[in-house]
């Protein structure tokens, strides 16, 4: 057995022995709405349809790649972010078309295999949602991997017989002998019949919900990607037990923390929480910043890693924490000594006054904050 498969084996088990230690009943097969308090579930193999009676009903249904129309996924060099796991070989050059998260994260992943790798998007900047200065860092480590092609809007890809071509509408031709096409998920509504529950999708296949999780539809609620933004496996999770908790009348889970940190799985990892420098002036926040650099953090010299980046924002005023950003090895571990911080409104005072391990890469939020006095104090001599 496959290393891969091994692992996906031990999850499942997992899983289904959590299900078992629970006392719950797991019914396979493909699901669908009767009206908002019965589901009918069509048998796999010789077992037979049943009808599942309910009070509540929570849609987890997750969600699949976004296809776009006119691309052939049927030709194998045309693969998807799902079809891309089950290449029974690495390809020796491959093009990404799609500079989100999940384009980033396995354009990095195959670069690091040795794949020549093009990734190519119609956006002017990489991640635009990711704080400016981490996303151009982001993008500076991945230049030294792969050929980025960035504000270059793909006209057209096509299989050309045992290789592809990304044509891009400023003319330039990309060939490589496949395609990874990453255009977003979709929710997977389409067969539940949600007419029968009173309910409608939107164009991507998600639904609307409440602060509660509630959808339109009594006593029916929906959590994960099925409702799209943040559409991130930890906020998923949240958002079921605040479902179910508002549903069953538990007092312990009211809600998903406002507070989410976000970590992109690329090479090297990105990871942020709260606010970006251009969201807090956005907000007309009056704030400052702070950087450390990882070339100057010993744990990051040991590791080879000194391209990497620590960068905080915080209010003038009272020098209360207002978002941190990570790009470098361990970056999506780093993040959570800043959540935690956030979660008690700290001002960025208290990095100083902690003792980090040394050398450790969380170290870097204490000479942050030292960065992020000194840019006050040179604002308060200079009368700004």
């Amino acid at each position: 057995m496959h290393r891969k498969d091994l692992v996906v084996a031990r999850e499942h088990e997992r899983i289904a022995q959590n299900l078992l230690r629970h006392g719950i009943e797991l019914v396979r097969g493909e699901a669908s709405f009767q009206d908002a308090r019965n589901v009918r579930v069509r048998g796999t193999g010789d077992a037979a349809d049943r009808v599942l009676a309910a009070e509540v009903v929570l849609i987890a249904v997750g969600s699949r790649p976004a296809r776009p129309s006119g691309i052939a996924f049927e030709a194998d060099e045309i693969l998807d972010s799902d079809e891309v796991l089950a290449l029974d070989r690495v390809p020796r050059s491959l093009c990404v078309v799609g500079a989100g998260v999940v384009g980033c994260e396995y354009a990095s992943i195959f670069a690091a295999l040795g794949v020549e790798v093009t990734l190519c998007d119609g956006r002017d900047r990489l991640l635009p949602f990711l704080d400016h200065e981490i996303a151009d860092a982001l993008l500076a480590q991945m230049r030294t991997m792969m050929t980025v092609v960035l504000g270059a809007p793909v006209e057209r890809v096509a299989a050309t017989g045992g290789g592809a071509k990304t044509t891009l509408r400023a003319g330039q031709v990309i060939e490589s002998e496949r395609v990874l096409v990453a255009a977003g998920r979709v929710g997977n509504t389409e067969t539940l019949r949600l007419e029968n529950a009173g309910l409608a999708a939107d164009a991507r296949g998600l639904l609307c919900v409440d602060e509660h999780f509630r959808t339109a539809a009594p006593g029916v609620y929906a959590a994960g990607d099925v409702i799209g933004n943040p559409a991130l496996a930890s906020a998923s999770m949240e958002q079921g037990r605040v479902a179910i908790c508002h549903a069953f009348d538990l007092a312990y889970k009211q809600r998903v923390s406002p507070l989410l940190p976000y970590g992109i799985y690329t090479l090297p990892e990105v990871s942020s929480v709260g606010e970006t420098e251009e969201s807090a002036r956005a907000k007309g926040l009056d704030c400052e910043t702070g950087r450390a650099g990882f070339a100057q953090n010993a744990r990051a010299m040991i590791q080879g890693d000194t391209a990497g980046l620590l960068k905080i924002v915080f209010r003038r005023g009272d020098r209360r924490l207002l978002g941190a950003h990570v790009v470098g090895e361990g970056a999506c571990e780093t993040i959570h000594v800043a959540l935690a911080y956030l979660q008690q409104d700290a001002p960025i005072d208290a990095f100083i006054d902690a003792v980090f391990n040394y050398p450790s890469i969380c170290e870097a939020y204490k000479y942050a904050a030292y960065d992020g006095l000194a840019r006050l104090a040179r604002s308060a001599a200079s009368g700004r």
